[in-house]
This record gives C-alpha cells, structure tokens and sequence, in this order.
C-alpha cells in the first residue's frame, strides 16, 4: 500500500511553503533586478531615470548591463531603485484603477 501524501503546493494558510516567512509581504520577492530596471527604463527613459536617481550609469552611456553592475555592487543605490519602482507601480495601480 502507498502512503498518503500530502499536498505541499499550499499550507493550510494559503502561503507557499518555499516563500521565508520574512519574504511573504515583500512586494518585491521574486522579481529579479534585471526586471526592475528594464521596467523602470520603459516607464521613464535612461534621462528622467538620471533625474530620480542621479548616477551616471543612467546618465553616461546607460545600459541594463552596466546598471546591474554598478547596483549589484552598490546598496544605496539599489534601494533607491527598489524605491522608485514600487512608486511607480503604486502610480499606475492607481491611475489605472479609479482616475
């Protein structure tokens, strides 16, 4: 006879059991910074991006590939990215939603 096992797609919570606990109000768990960028680039350009966040990989021959780089490397700036994205899909829930 086979033993039952359970179903381990969901906990009794709704919550997915690979998801840490510290993870499961973090809007941005699991999306990847590459996705965050390309995004934030296709919402504002490489010139209004500079103006949020004044670095110069967004204002001195921008690419997606030397932006990762620089915010792999360094936290601040990767939080302020982090920052403007969640704004910007905050604004276009909202303008999208009720406006």
């Amino acid at each position: 006879m086979k033993p039952i096992t359970p179903d381990l797609s969901e906990t009794e919570s709704g919550q997915q059991p690979d998801v840490p606990a510290k993870q499961r109000h973090n809007p941005l768990h699991g999306i990847t910074l590459e996705t965050i960028v390309t995004e934030l680039v296709a919402h504002y350009g490489w010139t209004e991006l500079a103006e949020h966040i004044p670095v110069r990989c967004f204002s001195h021959d921008p690419s997606i590939t030397s932006s990762l780089k620089f915010l792999r490397r360094t936290p601040w700036a990767r939080d302020k990215v982090e920052g403007l994205y969640g704004f910007m899909k905050r604004e276009i829930k909202r303008s999208g939603s009720g406006g």
